[in-house]
């Protein structure tokens, strides 16, 4: 699998799938979760998301990408950060392996990840670029080509980092 990092809005990729960084009822709300949905057409997702139950955080579900480039978007719940004392880093590493499970089961070879639980949730963005690139790289996938996503120079050196290292 080639990891890669890339200046990009996300929600302008002509990829199989998206990663969206959502919360646990799946309602949109800030952030890429907000423009994800507006991109995909707030109703379609809305009502597709409704039926999904919700997500539980290091958990992932898919929707239709609807007006989206992307044919999908999976859903993941990142975990919000107190300290890293409670099983963060664990948690986020478990939202990019289910997120190729996901993937996989979806038939999708090309998968554009936001950087998951770093905005709202707190994650330290340095850790969360780390643990994203070590857990893509320890995840058995048929997906081909993983993009880091960001608008922000910053993040994106954080990933150009992690893969180096």
């Amino acid at each position: 699998m080639l990891i890669e990092a890339r200046f990009a809005d996300i929600t302008t990729l002509d990829v199989d799938a998206i990663v969206n960084a959502a919360n646990e009822a799946l309602i949109g709300g800030g952030g890429v979760d907000g423009a994800i949905h507006k991109a995909a057409g707030e109703a379609d997702l809305v009502a597709a998301c409704a039926a999904l139950g919700g997500c539980q955080p290091g958990e992932a579900k898919a929707t239709p990408g609807f007006a989206l480039p992307a044919r999908f978007i999976i859903h993941t719940v990142g975990p919000v950060w107190r300290g890293g004392g409670l099983g963060e880093v664990e948690v986020l590493s478990s939202c990019y392996r289910r997120c190729l499970e996901v993937a996989d089961e979806l038939g999708a070879r090309s998968v554009a990840f936001p950087s998951v639980a770093t905005g709202a949730y707190g994650f330290p963005a340095d850790l969360a670029a780390r643990t994203a690139v070590a857990a893509l790289r320890a995840t058995k996938s048929e997906v081909r080509l993983v993009m880091l996503v960001d608008t922000y120079r910053k993040t994106l050196r954080r990933y150009e980092t992690a893969l180096q290292s």
